[in-house]
């Protein structure tokens, strides 16, 4: 006996198991883009612990919020080097100076020194860092909110000027 051979069905299953074996491999594809990007926020959690750990590091400057003025992005590039043993600012100041600034001789939020006081301490959402610095004429009390994907969030105090803060990111050291 002969049997007839059903070139439609067999190329019908051959269709269905493409079809399935094509929408296994996009699922399993959408999965490890997933996979991908949570490996990449967690590797970018992990170089901020480190940076943060290390007390080094850069906070460069993207807006300027002053006490009761507008909010501005800065055209030029504005950072704050944080070192353990020393800081170095380079910030514009827009706000009230006291007594001490003559008027039009102020240069900013500009000073260098050792920090008296600089302590870190992670919260559930960011890490908190607390430093003191004696400038030349100034005081200044500096608290940096560092969130686990490297935004940061800069406030100062200063004896004679009214509170200033800072949104930007922070990244490490460049060798000089």
């Amino acid at each position: 006996m002969k049997t007839k051979f059903n070139f439609r069905l067999v190329s019908f299953l051959t269709l269905l198991f493409v079809l399935f074996v094509f929408s296994n491999a996009v699922e399993a594809q959408e999965k490890s883009k997933k996979q991908i990007k949570k490996e990449k926020k967690l590797e970018k959690q992990n170089q901020i612990a480190l940076l943060v750990a290390s007390k080094e590091f850069v906070f460069n400057v993207q807006r300027v919020v002053p006490q009761g003025g507008r909010t501005f992005n800065p055209t030029s590039p504005y950072s704050v080097e944080f070192k353990y043993e020393l800081i170095n600012s380079h910030l514009p100041y827009i706000g009230r100076g006291f007594g001490g600034i003559g008027y039009g001789g102020d240069e900013g939020m500009i000073f260098e020194g050792k920090p008296s006081v600089y302590t870190v301490e992670k919260t559930k959402k960011a890490y908190q860092i607390k430093a003191e610095v004696q400038g030349k004429n100034d005081t200044f009390s500096m608290m940096l909110t560092v969130y686990f994907d490297g935004n940061g969030y800069l406030t100062i105090n200063s004896n004679n000027r009214s509170p200033i803060s800072y949104d930007g990111d922070i990244e490490a050291l460049k060798i000089k």
